[in-house]
C-alpha cells in the first residue's frame, strides 16, 4: 500500500492567527519542508507577488519537494473583490487576478485553490439565484482558462461561519453538477467538514473522484493527532474513493509551525 503524500502550508508573511505553519520566502519554505519529511507545499501570496521563477523551479529540482496549490484568498482578503461581487469592476478584477494565479500555477506545475476569492451572498438576499448565476458564469470561464493551461481548480468548502457559500460537499456537488462545470474539483478541510457535514464518510463519499485537495487540521484547528477527529477512518475512507492527491496540513502555527508540522506528519504516518 503506497503512502499518501503530504504537503505544508506556507506564505512569506501571516499573522499568528492564520493557519500557516512555515512563514519566509518560497526557497527558505522548500528546504524546511523537505527537511521535516513533506513532499509539497502550498504557497498562499498575492497573484502579482514578483516570483523569481528560474531559481524556484532550480529549489524545486534540489529539494526534490513541489509546490501543489497556489492558494488565491489574498486577492479577496488584501485586494477586496470576488466572483461573485455585486461591483463591475470587482468582478473584472478578480477574475484578471485569477487568471494571473492560474499563469503562475501553470508554470510551477500546481494546482489553484478558490475559497474566499467566492465570495459571500449579501444578507437579506430575495435572489441568492442571481449570485450563483454570477459566480457560475465567472468560474466557466476560469475553468477554461485553467483547462488550457493544465491546471485544475479546487474549490474549497468552508464552514458556515466563515462563508456562505458552499458551506458543506452537497451544496458544491450540486452547483457543479446544475451549471455543467468541468475541470473543477472539490476540496475538503477536515476542519471544516467538522462543523458543517453530518457525516465525514457521507461527505467523502459523495464527493468521491471529485476529490482534488484536502486540508487537515484536527476540531479544534492544531495539528492532527491533537484533537478528536477519527484521522485513521477519513484516511481508509479516502483510499475507498480512490484519493491519490495531496493531504496538506493547514492548522494553527502551535506551539510554533515546525513544531506543529513535524507532530503532524509523525501521527499522519502512524495513523496509514
Amino acid at each position: 500500500m503506497e503512502h499518501f503524500r503530504y504537503a505544508l502550508s506556507t506564505a512569506a508573511y501571516a499573522p499568528e492567527t492564520a493557519p500557516i505553519l512555515l512563514k519566509g520566502d518560497i526557497f527558505a519554505n522548500l528546504e524546511k519542508a523537505g527537511a521535516l519529511g513533506y513532499q509539497a507545499i502550498e504557497v498562499h501570496l498575492r497573484e502579482n507577488d514578483p516570483i523569481d521563477l528560474p531559481s524556484v523551479l532550480e529549489a524545486m529540482e534540489r529539494t526534490g519537494v513541489k509546490i501543489a496549490m497556489v492558494v488565491t484568498g489574498r486577492l479577496m482578503t488584501e485586494g477586496g473583490c470576488s466572483l461573485s461581487d455585486d461591483r463591475p469592476y470587482a468582478i473584472n478584477a478578480a477574475i484578471e487576478g485569477t487568471r494571473q494565479y492560474i499563469d503562475l500555477a501553470a508554470s510551477l506545475g500546481a494546482d489553484l485553490v478558490i475559497g474566499w476569492l467566492l465570495g459571500n451572498i449579501p444578507a437579506g438576499t430575495l435572489c441568492k439565484k442571481r449570485y450563483l448565476d454570477r459566480l457560475a458564469g465567472n468560474l466557466k470561464l476560469l475553468t477554461q482558462y485553467a483547462a488550457e493551461r493544465g491546471v485544475r481548480i479546487n474549490i474549497e468548502v468552508i464552514n458556515h461561519y466563515e462563508v456562505n457559500i458552499f458551506t458543506t460537499v452537497k451544496s458544491l456537488v450540486d452547483f457543479k453538477r446544475e451549471y455543467h462545470l468541468e475541470n473543477l474539483y472539490v476540496h475538503l478541510d477536515t476542519f471544516h467538514m467538522n462543523i458543517d457535514e453530518d457525516s465525514f464518510e457521507a461527505a467523502i463519499r459523495l464527493a468521491g473522484d471529485q476529490i482534488g485537495y484536502v486540508h487537515l487540521a484536527d476540531n479544534n484547528r492544531r495539528w492532527p493527532g491533537s484533537g478528536m477527529i477519527d484521522f485513521k477512518s477519513i484516511l481508509s475512507l479516502l483510499r475507498s474513493v480512490g484519493y491519490e492527491g495531496y493531504l496538506s496540513v493547514e492548522c494553527f502555527p502551535l506551539p510554533d509551525g515546525e513544531t506543529a508540522a513535524k507532530q503532524a506528519i509523525q501521527y499522519m504516518r502512524s495513523m496509514e
